[in-house]
């Protein structure tokens, strides 16, 4: 039997794959400093059989709890983090702590430990304006625009390094935006809850023409499954995203429609200049997905649709 460790465990994404690991088997250790994460995320595992799945409150800084946890697992997924890229709900200390110095202790419990592979949770953000779209893996120079991104991307180069000098397996995802009723930030979630309260007016941040890519949760746990197979590097790099690209407003629109409402105007307000929403936003994101495809994997969704999956499931939970 497999064992794997996911760092925020309890988190958005990580809870998502919890599950998959679970569903496919693995002995899973979900480990969370809880937060971001949530317990009730992983209620559907709470009556799986002890030793199949434990969750473990911890954080990620205190190496010699990680490497207990980690030494006899056979693969360590890293998916806890600050997500937040706005500075006025983050800052430089807080995501060096929590981004940066969290991986290089969730690295050294893993260098001395019995596991083979360690999957990192990378973001589309550290391609910063990118000149070329679609953006392939190899696109260069990284030049990333906010301290979140240089923090993943930081996190980057740490994978690498210790992979190359501890003869082990790195996995580097860079997700597009993923979406999901657990997300816990985020435009759709935003403007969800803008609507509730004021069911008239939806306020966007910028100038509402920033096009980015969405993936939903689903589509997002296969690509790290399938990207464990497809691994054949001592460090591989692999975009995921949807094929396509959904504007500020048209995600409005999108969500307006989802919840079934009437007559809303848009506010557009705050933003930078060039329209940006704030400092390091990305205004045009779209990632060659191509690597990962030839690997087996392809989402099933578009950006409009996990978008509008997303929504539901929001709303069934009010």
């Amino acid at each position: 039997m497999l064992k794997a460790v996911v760092t925020g465990g309890a988190g958005f994404i990580g809870s998502s794959l919890c599950e998959v690991l679970v569903l496919k088997g693995w002995d899973v250790i979900a480990y969370d400093n809880m937060s971001v994460g949530r317990r009730k995320n992983l209620s559907s595992l709470n009556k799986t059989r002890r030793g199949k799945f434990n969750l473990v409150s911890g954080d990620c800084t205190r190496i010699e709890k990680l490497s207990q946890i980690i030494r006899d697992c056979d693969a360590v997924f890293h998916f806890a983090a600050n997500p937040e890229v706005r500075m006025e709900l983050n800052n430089p200390s807080q995501c060096f702590r929590q981004n940066v110095y969290a991986t290089y202790c969730a690295l050294e419990a893993f260098a001395t430990s019995n596991a083979k592979r360690f999957i990192f949770a990378s973001t589309s953000a550290v391609y910063g304006d990118a000149k070329l779209r679609p953006t392939p893996e190899d696109y260069a120079p990284m030049e990333p625009i906010s301290i979140y991104a240089g923090s993943k991307l930081a996190g980057e180069a740490l994978v690498s390094s210790y992979c190359h000098t501890f003869n082990k397996q790195g996995i580097v995802l860079r997700f597009a935006n993923v979406l999901g009723p657990r997300s816990t930030h985020g435009v759709v979630r935003d403007f969800v809850t803008r609507l509730v309260e004021k069911p008239r007016e939806l306020r966007i941040l910028g100038d509402g023409q920033q096009v980015k890519s969405y993936t939903y949760i689903d589509d997002c746990t296969r690509a790290i499954m399938v990207s464990l197979q497809a691994s054949k590097s001592p460090v591989e790099v692999f975009n995921v995203g949807s094929e396509d690209q959904i504007s500020a407003k048209e995600i409005g629109r999108t969500v307006i429609e989802a919840m079934g409402l009437k007559n809303v105007k848009f506010k557009l307000a705050g933003g930078l200049s060039d329209g940006r929403g704030w400092v390091g936003d990305v205004k045009n994101m779209l990632l060659d997905i191509s690597r990962l495809k030839t690997r087996g994997w392809t989402p099933t969704h578009d950006s409009r649709e996990s978008v509008r999956l997303t929504v539901q499931a929001l709303m069934a939970r009010r």
